[in-house]
C-alpha cells in the first residue's frame, strides 16, 4: 500500500492511498465468504459454497462493491497509522480508481489537530495567595481544640451566641403541637439555628426563668411543612456557659500527643503550611495551564471542541446518577438554564483545548517524551485503579492501539510540570511565594484539597 499526504486549508489533509490488487484481493474473498451465508446454492450448506461458483452465479461486480465498502475503511485506518495522523474528525472517502478491478485508489480528506507554536512558556509569572501561616490562624486552632474539651457551668449572665439554654418548647400550629417542636428540658446553644432561626434572636439576653413567645416560619429541612408559621412557647430554665481549658503545657499533654504547647502550634503551623502548599501546587499548575492556553491564537477547530463539550456533559450525567439527581434537578439547584449550562461548557471546553493544544507545543518544542519505564508504571497504576492485572490491561491497550495515547498523555503531564518548574511564583504584593515542600514534612491536615480543574 503506498500513500501520500497533501495540505489543505482548515488544518485538513488529503490522504491519498494506493492498494495493489494483490492486496484487494484477500478482500473480495472476504466478500465472497460473506455473500455465502446470506444467500442459499442448492447443494450447499449456508456459507460453504465455493468463490467460483458465488462468481458465476452473481458475477464479480457484487462481490467487489462490498469489498469496497468493508475495506476501504480498514485500509484508511491503516493509511492514517502509516503517516501518523492526529485526526480528529471523520473522513470524507472517495474512490477515485478500482471500481471494476485492478489496484484500488481512494482519497480522503481528513481534519487533523492543529500544530500551534508558543512563546515565552518557559517564562510564566503565576501569582497565588502566600502560603505563610499568621499566628493568629494557629491560635484559631488552638482555640477549636481548646472548644472540644470544654466544659458547661451555670450562669446568671445573659445569653449571648455560643452560650447553652436548658428549653421547654411547645410549637403550634393553629392550636396543635407540632410533633418534634414540643420538648422538654432541651439543651440548646444559642446561635446554632438548629429549631428555627427567630429563636436564637429571642434567646439573646435572656436569663433563667424568663419566658419566649414568637412566631417564625419553618425552614427548609423541614420539606413539606417548610414555609409553615409556627406559634413557640419557650422558658428558660437555665443558662449555662462554655468555659475552655487554659493552653498550657499540662492541657497539651491530656489533649495531644505534644509535651508542650510550643510543640502543638509549631506541628499545626507545619501542617497547614503544608496544606498550603498543596494546594499551592495545584493552583500554579491551572493557573499555568490557564496561561499557556492564552497563548493560543488560532481559531479552535469545532469538532476539538464538541469532543471536549461531550465528554464533560457525559461526565456531568454521570455523577448526577451516581448521586440519584437528573439535569432538570441540577439546573433547579444551580439557578441556571440549559442554555446557560451550555454555554458554560462550551467556553471551559474551549479553554481546555487550547490548554491541550498548548501542551502539545511544549511537548514538541522541548523535545519531551515519556520512557518506555513511565508508560509501564503508568499501566501499572491505572491497573490498580481499575482491579486488573498489569499484563492483562497492557494488552487490552495494545489491541486498541492506545500505548501511543498513553504515552502522549504522560508527555503532556511532564511538559505541564516543565511549565510549573519554569514559572515565577509571587504573591498578590508581587514577592516569591515558596511551595517547595521540606524533605521530612508531616503529613498534610485531613482536609482534602480541592480537584484539579479539568483542564
Amino acid at each position: 500500500m503506498e500513500t501520500t499526504v497533501e495540505a489543505l486549508e482548515d488544518n485538513k489533509v488529503r490522504l491519498k492511498v494506493a492498494v495493489p490488487a494483490s492486496e484487494f484481493e484477500p478482500a473480495i474473498d472476504a466478500a465472497f465468504r460473506k455473500l455465502a451465508k446470506e444467500v442459499r446454492i442448492p447443494g450447499f450448506r449456508p456459507g460453504k459454497a465455493p468463490r467460483r461458483l458465488l462468481e458465476a452465479h452473481f458475477g464479480k461486480d457484487v462481490a467487489r462493491e462490498q469489498a469496497l465498502r468493508d475495506a476501504v475503511p480498514d485500509f484508511y485506518v491503516q493509511a492514517v497509522q502509516a503517516e501518523d495522523l492526529d485526526t480528529i474528525a471523520p473522513p470524507e472517502l472517495e474512490i477515485t480508481s478500482g471500481q471494476e478491478d485492478g489496484d484500488v485508489e481512494f482519497d480522503a480528506v481528513v481534519q487533523v489537530r492543529p500544530q500551534v507554536e508558543i512563546e515565552g512558556y518557559d517564562s510564566l509569572k503565576i501569582t497565588i495567595e502566600d502560603t505563610a501561616v499568621a499566628d493568629d490562624e494557629i491560635d484559631a486552632q488552638i482555640d477549636q481544640l481548646r472548644e472540644r474539651f470544654a466544659d458547661l457551668e451555670e450562669s446568671t449572665a445573659p445569653l449571648s451566641k455560643g452560650d447553652y439554654a436548658q428549653l421547654n418548647i411547645k410549637g403550634y400550629i393553629h392550636d396543635e403541637e407540632v410533633p418534634g417542636l414540643t420538648v422538654s428540658d432541651f439543651l440548646y446553644e444559642v446561635g446554632s439555628e438548629l429549631v428555627v432561626p427567630k429563636l436564637d434572636t429571642e434567646l439573646e439576653g435572656k436569663r433563667p426563668g424568663d419566658m419566649l413567645k414568637f412566631n417564625d416560619e419553618l425552614p427548609a429541612r423541614w420539606g413539606d411543612r417548610a414555609g409553615e408559621e409556627v406559634a413557640f412557647q419557650v422558658m428558660v430554665k437555665e443558662t449555662k456557659r462554655k468555659v475552655l481549658p487554659e493552653a498550657t503545657d499540662e492541657w497539651v499533654q491530656e489533649a495531644s500527643e505534644f509535651d508542650t504547647l510550643d510543640a502543638l502550634r509549631a506541628d499545626i503551623r507545619q501542617r497547614m503550611e503544608n496544606y498550603r502548599k498543596i494546594q499551592a501546587h495545584l493552583a500554579v499548575r491551572d493557573k499555568a495551564l490557564q496561561a499557556v492556553g492564552a497563548k493560543v491564537a488560532i481559531e479552535i477547530p469545532e469538532p476539538l471542541i464538541q469532543e471536549e463539550i461531550e465528554r464533560r456533559l457525559h461526565n456531568l450525567l454521570h455523577r448526577l446518577e451516581e448521586q440519584g439527581a437528573t439535569v432538570e434537578q441540577y439546573l433547579q439547584m444551580t439557578g441556571i438554564t440549559q442554555d446557560q449550562l451550555i454555554a458554560d461548557v462550551r467556553l471551559e471546553s474551549t479553554k481546555a483545548v487550547k490548554a491541550d493544544l498548548a501542551l502539545r507545543a511544549v511537548v514538541a518544542a522541548e523535545e519531551i517524551v515519556a520512557s518506555d519505564d513511565e508508560v509501564e508504571a503508568e499501566i501499572t497504576r491505572l491497573a490498580e485503579r481499575t482491579g486488573r492485572k498489569p499484563a492483562q490491561l497492557r494488552k487490552e491497550i495494545e489491541r486498541a492501539s492506545g500505548l501511543q495515547a498513553v504515552r502522549s498523555e504522560l508527555s503532556r503531564g511532564k511538559a505541564l510540570q516543565f511549565l510549573v518548574d519554569h514559572a515565577t511564583v509571587v504573591d498578590e504584593e508581587g514577592k516569591p511565594v515558596d511551595i517547595a515542600f521540606p524533605e521530612s514534612a508531616p503529613e498534610a491536615p485531613a482536609e482534602e484539597p480541592e480537584e484539579e480543574s479539568e483542564a
